[in-house]
């Protein structure tokens, strides 16, 4: 089983790619990085440019499910709209493949990476760095976040199909 973990932006969106091994609770790395787009670039193009990854990316790794954090913006609201573009961008794509889609908040991540729903993001690049046996922690934080994101995704995803399967 593939999961699709992403952390939107219009800027740079992070995506981070697990398997599950054999025991359906545990999970491999596959594959992360960033999707990036100029910011000088007027937003039609940059949601192209996102838009055109993201397939790419499911067509590559054909994801069982997909996990995205939702947005949890309170002061810059120009950064909340473009976020939100990016994440409706995302989520018709997944829609349109039909992969079940797993929503979390930063909060929720943290809370089930961490055990604390506000540990810092540096506490969660660690637990991220450690799960998967890497020497460093992934780079740039966004790749590190959808990482943390897939094994959300992976755990409620595995938990549902252990309960309806």
């Amino acid at each position: 089983m593939i999961i699709l973990g992403i952390d939107p932006g219009t800027a740079t969106t992070g995506f981070g790619i697990i398997q599950s091994t054999k025991k359906s609770s545990e999970f491999t790395l596959v594959d992360f990085g960033v999707v990036s787009t100029k910011k000088t670039s007027p937003d039609a193009e940059r949601l192209k440019i996102l838009a055109d990854d993201i397939e790419e990316l499911i067509k590559k790794f054909k994801p069982d499910a997909v996990g995205i954090e939702k947005l949890f913006f309170t002061t810059n609201q120009k950064t909340v709209m473009t976020v939100s573009q990016a994440r409706g961008v995302i989520l018709l794509i997944c829609q349109n493949h039909k992969i079940p889609i797993f929503e979390f908040t930063p909060l929720q991540v943290k809370s089930f990476i961490c055990g604390y729903g506000k540990a810092e993001k540096k506490q969660v690049q660690y637990v991220v760095q450690k799960t998967f046996n890497l020497k460093s922690s992934p780079k740039p934080d966004d790749a590190a976040d959808a990482l943390a994101i897939a094994l959300c995704a992976g755990h409620h995803f595995t938990k549902n199909l252990r309960i309806n399967g």
